[in-house]
């Protein structure tokens, strides 16, 4: 590290997600308290457990690219396409005159995760391979006309690296680049990699995102039969209901979205709007099951100490707030035992109560969420928290409250237990 500390601050915000697909509708939906959970309306649902999910609707990718760059969407599957969008939707927010940044210090880091296929590129092969008997796959017929029926460039679509190569390639992204593909937690560890290299004086200026799909026929299927998804199909939009004693499990949503990091004197002379400041970032392992909740507050406790501040200076946590029974509760154990002692309550504020999770999406729009907090001084309330769980010892907010210290943590986890942390401070 450099003795004179490079800062690194965040000057755009991109969002694409169940509740809005740009940075106005977005915040309006938590300023009133309208969520994003619904019936899934993309495909027949009917023959699923879980029948709802946080869909993105209205989106097109067309309107986010150039004519003449638009025939790349040929090879671009939906959670590429979220993430391209949201980096452009970043950058315009950012207000950056692209031509003056120096391409080698222009970097991208993307979070990511398995990117789903789609029926109609696997479906006829997988019939061909059945030969029309369920339960079996005959593999002579795979080598043959199975392959035959897949596109040629199918591949391209679900490389999890895909997201940050096009990404830098439309904006010509010289710098450092790289993809993180641990699922929930992927876009804050980006985040926390960037922040990590531009304070080392090795980039001026990031693109850092992530985006998922988690509603998708095949995704859907699989997570029904091995996730611990919400059964409330009755009422999707009281599922997702983090911390909350009647929650029953993970909402399955998609969207993404990115924002810019730039150093802080770059972003100062080119007169950029600066959201915060990020100062402190932790990541650590638990294993699994109870055991990240050691993990989560080891990755807390490094982001405390890197910033500087004590669990007394920060206004409010960003939490994960998975809406799962047992991951909620081990959760709040460990926001309780590095906050539990605070002279007040500090508050929990659960973004995915309003769009459920977006897989390797989720952290960087939640991220947004405390960002735009700070910008208009309000902390929104986390939906559906009606009844306080034991099992849950945290301050969750039921009203949008003002802001009132300069600090906030974020905080994202896994189900296998990576974690991660960062402290954001307003300027």
């Amino acid at each position: 590290m450099t003795s004179a500390r490079r800062r690194a601050v965040l000057t755009g915000i991109g969002v694409l997600t169940p509740i809005g697909l740009d940075v106005p509708t977005f915040w309006d939906a938590f300023r009133n308290g309208q969520g994003g959970v619904r019936r899934i309306q993309a495909f027949d649902r009917s023959a699923l457990s879980t029948r709802f999910g946080g869909e993105v609707l209205g989106f097109d990718s067309r309107n986010y690219l150039d004519k003449k760059e638009r025939k790349r969407l040929n090879v671009m599957g939906r959670t590429i396409q979220f993430a391209v969008a949201g980096a452009q939707l970043a950058l315009a927010d950012s207000g950056v005159d692209k031509s003056r940044l120096d391409p080698a210090r222009f970097g991208v880091e993307y979070g990511a995760a398995t990117i789903p296929s789609e029926l109609e590129e696997l479906g006829p092969a997988a019939r061909v391979c059945a030969n029309c008997q369920p339960g079996t796959v005959h593999l002579a017929n795979w080598g043959g006309a199975g392959i035959g029926c897949i596109p040629p460039m199918w591949m391209l679509n679900h490389v999890p690296n895909m997201l940050a190569c096009h990404v830098s390639i439309l904006h010509n992204a010289q710098g450092p680049n790289n993809t993180i593909t641990q699922t929930d937690v992927a876009g804050l560890l980006a985040l926390g990699e960037a922040y990590r290299t531009l304070i080392r004086d090795r980039a001026d200026f990031f693109l850092v995102g992530g985006a998922d799909t988690m509603i998708s026929p095949i995704n859907m299927v699989r997570q029904c039969l091995f996730r611990r998804l919400s059964r409330r199909n009755d009422a999707p939009e009281r599922a997702s209901r983090p911390f909350d004693r009647l929650r029953d499990g993970i909402i399955p949503g998609e969207g993404g979205g990115a924002v810019v990091l730039e150093e802080f004197d770059h972003a100062r002379r080119r007169g950029g709007r600066i959201y915060a400041e990020v100062v402190g970032f932790g990541a650590a392992f638990g294993r699994s099951g109870e055991a990240a909740s050691h993990g989560l507050v080891r990755a807390i406790r490094a982001a405390l100490a890197e910033a500087g501040v004590g669990p007394e200076d920060i206004d409010h946590v960003n939490a994960q707030g998975y809406s799962a029974v047992d991951w909620d509760a081990w959760e709040a154990q460990g926001l309780s035992e590095v906050f539990g002692g605070c002279g007040r309550p500090v508050p929990v504020f659960a973004p995915k109560s309003y769009f459920g999770n977006l897989g390797a999406g989720s952290s960087i729009p939640e991220l947004a969420a405390s960002l735009l907090a700070f910008e208009h001084n309000l902390v929104p309330a986390t939906l559906n928290y009606k009844e306080p769980d034991p099992a849950c010892p945290v301050t969750v907010t039921r009203t949008p409250q003002p802001v009132s210290r300069p600090f906030f943590l974020k905080v994202s986890f896994t189900e296998l237990g990576q974690c991660a942390a960062v402290v954001c401070r307003k300027l």
